[in-house]
Parts: structure tokens; sequence; C-alpha cells
């Protein structure tokens, strides 16, 4: 009886410890009254909890706030350096990783091409890539927390790639490959669900209940944002929306599907349709272009737009999205493309759907993915200190 008791009294302590913790995260700088008040918790149960948080390196004493009469309350902050997390885009021509703090503020940021897209070569690049960035953490009382990696593929429950159609993998265990290498907590998610968060908590998507990521690289994903909720489906593999058919008769793609609408709307549709024109295929040198008054390379990006207007309709029919946001490295062909969208989307989608939607762009550009992965450790690290 004893043991359980004492079970449940500790169980309770993890669980107060945690509403003490998420308050102080959400509403900081905050004194031991005002969590109080916040939580509902008595304010000697919050003296005891917020001691233990100071003694972990977790919270910290920053000073004095006003007063409302009597002594002015001793204000707290969560100490966002106690630890760090690893943040990794992984595409299919390239490398993008971040070391941030627990709040996301990048620490140390590097980019890598990947010539080869086999999943040992991949990896013997990937490894000590990760490596660098983990050697960059200052010291710390959790050290590195977590690796987290956005993949452009359906990821299962246990972090392997089953399907990655523009990198030809398949059944690839990739978080227990960095798991061995590492020993510390990996998550893996498709690139667009992370790209979908990293808007969520730090960009365009800031203060949206329900939102819909479109990431468009070489090929296109979506992430779907529920009530500020990622939606991932019954078996985690929702937002596949790069493979909606858009082309009755189209083309093929390496999906097994026709038509699909990355084959006209993503960045390797633009390089296709530049390199057939005897263009530079390379998305720096269109751009430069495009900024330049090539009218032809415009009139590509418009073409691309248009077909990424035609998607993006069939999304707000179907979601009724309070937003959809284009992100990954198409973003940065917003001058040229997004006055094509809006009109496309204008003509083709539902009026009413259209009256409260928002067409945004990911304010985070390019580091979309590598914010949003870096989330995922986190999040993890804190239900890992919720659990005790």
């Amino acid at each position: 009886m004893t043991r359980t008791t004492t079970g449940d009294q500790a169980l309770i302590k993890r669980i107060n410890t945690a509403i003490v913790l998420e308050a102080i995260l959400h509403g900081e700088p905050l004194s031991r009254a005002k969590i109080s008040e916040l939580t509902g918790l008595n304010k000697a149960t919050v003296s005891s909890l917020v001691q233990d948080l100071i003694d972990n390196r977790l919270v910290r004493e920053i000073g004095t706030g006003v007063s409302s009469g009597g002594r002015k309350p001793v204000l707290l902050e969560f100490i966002a350096t106690a630890g760090y997390a690893v943040g990794i885009d992984l595409g299919v021509n390239y490398l993008h990783g971040v070391l941030t703090d627990l709040r996301g503020a990048i620490i140390a940021e590097r980019t890598a091409p990947l010539v080869d897209s086999d999943p040992d070569d991949v990896f013997n690049v990937l490894r000590p890539f990760i490596q660098n960035l983990i050697s960059e953490a200052p010291s710390s009382p959790f050290g590195v927390v977590g690796i987290g990696v956005g993949v452009p593929g359906l990821v299962d429950s246990s972090g392997s790639v089953l399907y990655a159609p523009n990198m030809n993998w398949r059944e690839v265990p990739l978080k227990d490959a960095l798991s061995r290498a590492f020993g510390i907590p990996v998550l893996i998610d498709n690139e667009a669900n992370v790209g979908a968060l990293g808007e969520m908590m730090h960009g365009s998507g800031r203060g949206i209940s329900n939102m819909v990521y479109v990431s468009v690289g070489i090929g296109i994903g979506t992430g779907l944002i529920l009530q500020r909720t990622l939606y991932k489906g019954a078996s985690g593999f929702s937002g596949e929306l790069g493979h909606l058919s858009v082309e009755a008769h189209g083309k093929p793609c390496r999906c097994g599907n026709r038509g699909c609408w990355e084959l006209y709307a993503s960045e390797q549709a633009l390089l296709e349709q530049a390199s057939a024109l005897g263009r530079d295929a390379n998305l720096d040198a269109l751009l430069a272009a495009a900024e330049s008054g090539d009218e032809t390379v415009r009139q590509l990006l418009a073409g691309i737009g248009d077909y990424l207007g035609v998607g993006i309709a069939n999304i707000v029919n179907i979601f009724n999205p309070d937003a959809v946001i284009i992100g990954n490295r198409m973003s940065r062909a917003q001058p040229w493309i997004e006055e094509t969208v809006r009109r496309t989307l204008e003509e083709r989608a539902l009026g009413f759907h259209l009256r409260g939607v928002q067409l945004l762009f990911a304010e985070l550009g390019g580091r979309s993915a590598v914010m949003g992965a870096a989330e995922l450790a986190i999040a993890a690290f804190f239900d890992r200190l919720k659990a005790g």
C-alpha cells in the first residue's frame, strides 16, 4: 500500500512539474504567484517545483517585476541554453542542417551537396555532417538532446523511410542507423511535415490554427496542420498531394501514377522545361535571369505558378484551411509566381472556400524544414522531461 502511495505521489509530482514548466515556457517571465494563479496549484507546491527546475538548470530567476502591493515578485524564465538540438533537411540533392537551443534560436548552420542518392553514400555524408553540428554545441546541462530529420518520402512509425521516389529509396532504416551512430534520440519525419511545424512555430503559420504547407522542391509534398496539430492520417502517410493527378493522361511519374502535380509545378519541372529550351538547368541561375528581366524565364516561372494554383485550388476545396503556405526552394521565386498562383486559385477554387483563406509564402524560406526538424527533437525532449 505504501509503495502504491509513493508511486502515486511521484506521478503527481511529475505531472505538476510539467504543468509548471509548460506555464513558464508559454508565459515567461512569470512569478511564482502568477504560476500558482494560472495553474491552480497552491503557492507552496509551485515554490517547491520551481526550486527543482532551478536545481536542474532549466529555469532561472531574472530579477523582480512590478509590485501590485507588497513585495516585488521575483520573475522566472526558461533557460533555452540548457540543451541543444540538431535539425536536418535531407533533400534529394543537398543537406541543410542547424544546431539550435531549446527555443529554436540558431547556433550553427551548415549546407552540403549530395551528389549520389544511394543510401550508403548519403549516410557517409550525413554522419560527419551531423557530427560537425554536434561539435559546435556549447557546454550545457543536457547537451544535445536529439536529432530531427526531414526526408522527402514516406516514413513509418519506426523511423524507416519506406519510399522516397525522387531518391529511389525503399525500406531505408534511417533512424536505426543514426541512433547507432550517435547514441542520442533521433526523430524522422516527412520533409513537408517538418516544414509545416517549422512555419507553425517560427514562421508564417504563427497563430494560424488550420493550414496546409506546400513544400515545392524537386518534388512536392504537403504538411497538414489542423487545430495547431500536425495531421498524419491513419497510417502516418497523409500529405502526399504532390501525387495528386492534375493531368488525367499526363506524363508518367516515378510513383507509378500519371499526370502527378509535382511533374508540372515543382523545381524539377522548371529545370526540365529550361533545359529543353537550352537554358541553364539550375535554380539559382534561372532566378538570377528572372531578376535581370529575362522574359523567357519569367514565362517559365509563370507556368509553374499556374500549375501550383491548380493544385492549391484543389487543396482549398478539400480542406478549407485558414492558410496555404508555399515553402521550400521554389518559394524563392515568389516575385514571379505569386500573381499567377493567386489568379489561378481565384479562378478555380470555390468562392465560399476562398473567403477566409490566406495564400502565404514561407517566412523561413529554405529554413522551414530544418527548423521543424529541430522542433521534433526539442518537443521529444520536453515529453521525456514530463514523463520523468
